[in-house]
């Protein structure tokens, strides 16, 4: 049997090993999540709850998304979503905080909402209050309603308990939870942390799991990449909370997924517990991210921040197997090899503004982008997965799901009329040999406004991938943040150059 069948059929046992699942089959998530826009977009500070079987996730850029298997989210219009926003089901009402002194009430959660009132009670700037900053509505057990908040810039988390008659008024004492500490390295703000004495603390919510209470809140502050989650944990609602050991519990400064923070846990449809977190583009603007929490045995919580395929919700049993194994196959492989010398292997792109190359759609980073020429009706970026020299054998992959990241006017979000909202429409070839190509994704048809596309493909095994762009809302020019093929090294070719048989001596 051919040498190359072999390898490639040991390599996809091993992995089915690995997994119980199949890829093309079984539903898989990728962040950033792919959020429908609307006549708002899903633009970070993220708020999610469950109601009688569905989530609700509201964020700052306006509207609300709904799932009943957190994974399918559809757009909902909801007019007057402040910044920051946080909806909590209470009573049989649905109240709406934000960063406002306002609070606003509805009798289902997509409204329409009503102005209940203003905070009442409102404690001073000696307890960090600022006409509502990051306010947090939590229910307990007992159906005993607390507000958390952050005070302004250094000053911490505070709580109170509000009157379950009436969730505007403040009863009780304000408990001041902890304040910035410089000796979290990970709270401290600026590119590397280095600026020692200055912070931005904010973003509570808290959730509740076998008798432990997580609080956790954000910091440095949304303007750097270095923005992170982390949690303090108490046995009673106000506290006394301690720091976890194990934080910052939500970090990553590379790649896509960058600056994981202000989000919300929740109880997933499969039972585990699932964290939401804003995503920081380093080029500007903000997207929505999703993994899954682990508890140890010490109570403590643990999230592995991610940016390739995983299992959605749901499909695994056990959380910590969420992985499906494809990794980014396509990072910093613009070089196309002209061993074989096909027509138009040599050209990556069909072309490129100055300092907007392709190189920069393929450089796992959302600080840089490719852009092509204005007149360039149609796109083409070529990828050569194996970009082999002479004497090197050439690998081939089996490619699994695609990724587009798109910027311009869709990278600082979207506001403005539904019917020009930002439809993206593509297609996605491979071929074995660059001469050979065959259609492995379709989306002419695409008819749902996203910019951030996250596509299954059946998987198949290529060499070279290509991504046609066939239409793109005009209104900017196009741009593209991020191209990411997804898959896994199969085998390889016959070296471009025989190797000779070595000779045994005798």
């Amino acid at each position: 049997m051919n040498k190359r069948i072999i390898w490639t059929a040991a390599a996809l046992f091993f992995a089915g090993l690995l997994q119980a699942q199949t890829l093309g089959q079984d539903a898989r998530y990728c962040n950033p999540l792919p959020m429908e826009i609307g006549q708002g977009s899903a633009s970070g500070d993220v708020s999610v709850f469950q109601w009688e079987g569905k989530y609700y996730m509201f964020c700052t850029g306006g509207g609300a998304w709904v799932s009943s298997d957190m994974l399918n989210w559809e757009y909902h219009y909801v007019a007057g979503v402040p910044v920051a926003p946080d909806v909590c089901p209470y009573n049989g009402k649905f109240y709406m905080t934000g960063n406002s002194s306002n609070v606003w009430v509805a009798d289902n959660p997509l409204g329409p909402y009503e102005v209940l009132g203003q905070w009442k009670g409102t404690p001073d700037r000696e307890h960090g209050w600022s006409q509502g900053f990051d306010p947090h509505i939590y229910v307990d057990e007992n159906n005993q309603p607390y507000l958390f908040w952050p005070g302004m810039a250094i000053s911490g988390i505070y709580s109170v308990k509000l009157d379950p008659n009436d969730l505007t008024r403040f009863v009780g004492p304000v408990t001041h939870h902890f304040s910035f500490n410089p000796a979290h390295v990970w709270e401290r703000q600026g590119e590397q942390n280095e600026f020692t004495d200055v912070a931005w603390i904010e973003g509570p919510w808290v959730y509740k799991y076998k008798g432990t209470y997580y609080l956790q809140y954000s910091a440095s502050g949304t303007q750097w990449r270095t923005y992170a989650e982390g949690y303090y944990k108490a046995k009673k609602v106000q506290g006394p909370y301690e720091y976890a050991p194990n934080n910052p519990l939500l970090r990553r400064t590379d790649g896509i997924v960058t600056g994981p923070a202000h989000g919300s846990m929740v109880t997933g449809p499969d039972g585990n517990i699932w964290q939401f977190y804003t995503v920081v583009l380093r080029s500007g603007g903000r997207r929505i991210g999703m993994d899954r929490v682990l508890v140890d045995k010490k109570g403590n919580l643990t999230c592995h921040v991610t940016d390739t395929p995983q299992w959605a919700p749901g499909v695994v049993k056990d959380p910590a197997k969420g992985d499906s194994g494809s990794i980014i196959v396509s990072i910093g492989k613009t070089t196309m090899s002209t061993g074989q010398g096909f027509p138009g292997e040599a050209k990556v792109a069909s072309s490129a503004k100055p300092g907007r190359g392709p190189e920069y759609a393929l450089d796992n980073s959302t600080a840089t982008w490719w852009e092509p020429a204005e007149d360039d009706a149609n796109p083409v970026l070529t990828i050569s997965l194996s970009p082999a020299v002479d004497r090197d054998r050439v690998q081939t992959f089996q490619v699994d799901g695609a990724r587009l990241l798109f910027g311009g006017g869709a990278r600082r979000g979207f506001s403005g009329a539904a019917g020009s909202a930002p439809v993206y429409k593509y297609k996605i070839e491979v071929s074995m040999d660059g001469k050979d190509w065959r259609t492995a994704l379709d989306q002419s048809g695409n008819q749902v406004p996203r910019n951030v596309l996250f596509d299954e493909i059946a998987p198949v095994e290529c060499r070279y991938v290509r991504l046609t762009m066939l239409d793109w809302p005009k209104a900017s020019p196009l741009s593209i943040l991020d191209f990411s093929v997804f898959g896994r090294a199969t085998g390889y070719s016959p070296s471009q150059v025989p190797v000779p048989t070595p000779k045994v001596m005798k």
